[in-house]
């Protein structure tokens, strides 16, 4: 009598490599170089106080000596030599970057997940409960749309700044402009989730929850969230180059990260106005950073649309 042999089971590593997703991510170009860009900005960012020469923003390590200092040229007076050059405080220009990047990446990913989460409740309970809970709802989303998402941006901010005591400004500022480009960037989450939780509770699995007597909030999370996430990853990963662009926006004008926090926006402020001087490198090597940054993750967000669309498969 023979033996019946079992093949083994495959890894989780094994089937996520075996997967059409990773097949069809190795054979793109621009995602692989997209994915390696952020990945490097990432990490570069995160470990930038083991990176970065100096630290740009204590004061103690400061040298106005060293102000205005060309890339990879010796400085006149104290002879030292900086990547990317010097602005007008003597900060090396590659450490401010570093630093720079950790608050654009930090305001951004944590505003998306702050919309994201925002969107998907108010989404699931719209397109669940229907009624006037739906109609609410997607009035406001209605109204909102109509304005342009970083002049609500604007306003929250400018609203909730007007509301901080004046000693706390500054610790709240990026907490507050988290808030404003969260606030105006969940209404695309929504109604995303809306629609595809009108299809999904008139399926089966959702009418056989209902009948053994789940309630509501254990059915839009456990059958029909896990559902509808697919179209929301990819939003959140195009709304992310847009939020850490919404945040440059806002610094650059000076309604966003305070000078004691400078993002990649608020250095391109700095930069703007030394232009036209000659100092074109305090400008340059910051806009060319953001521009890298938000190109990369929208790349790879547009690439992740067309690989999870099934019309395209």
């Amino acid at each position: 009598m023979s033996e019946t042999s079992i093949p083994p089971q495959k890894s989780r590593l094994r089937t996520a490599l075996d997967s059409d997703l990773f097949y069809t991510f190795t054979h793109s170009p621009v995602a692989v170089v997209s994915t390696v860009v952020v990945l490097v900005m990432v990490l570069a960012s995160l470990f930038a106080p083991l990176i970065a020469p100096t630290n740009p923003f204590d004061p103690a390590s400061l040298n106005l000596m060293n102000g205005f200092t060309p890339p990879l040229a010796p400085n006149d007076f104290t002879g030292e030599t900086f990547l990317l050059g010097t602005d007008d405080q003597g900060r090396d220009v590659f450490s401010t970057i570093l630093y720079g990047m950790r608050i654009s990446l930090f305001v951004g990913v944590a505003a998306v997940l702050f919309a994201m989460v925002l969107g998907i409740t108010l989404g699931l309970l719209s397109g669940y409960l229907g009624g006037w809970v739906e109609t609410i709802i997607m009035r406001v989303a209605d109204v909102q749309l109509t304005f342009p998402s970083i002049l609500v941006a604007m306003l929250i901010f400018g609203v909730a700044k007007g509301i901080t005591p004046v000693e706390y400004r500054d610790q709240m500022a990026i907490w507050v402009l988290i808030l404003a480009i969260g606030l105006s960037d969940w209404v695309q989450f929504a109604r995303v989730v809306r629609g595809a939780t009108l299809v999904e509770k008139n399926k089966e699995y959702v009418e056989a929850a209902r009948l053994i007597g789940r309630r509501s909030g254990a059915i839009m999370l456990r059958h029909i969230l896990p559902n509808v996430l697919s179209p929301v990853l990819v939003i959140a990963t195009i709304s992310l180059a847009l939020a850490i662009i919404a945040e440059a926006t806002l610094s650059f004008l000076g309604v966003g990260a305070p000078p004691t926090q400078p993002s990649l926006g608020t250095l391109i402020r700095i930069g703007q106005g030394f232009l036209f001087s000659g100092e074109w490198w305090i400008l340059l090597f910051p806009a060319i950073t953001l521009l890298a940054l938000a190109l990369s993750v929208n790349l790879l967000g547009d690439w992740l649309r067309d690989a999870l669309n099934p019309r395209l498969r």
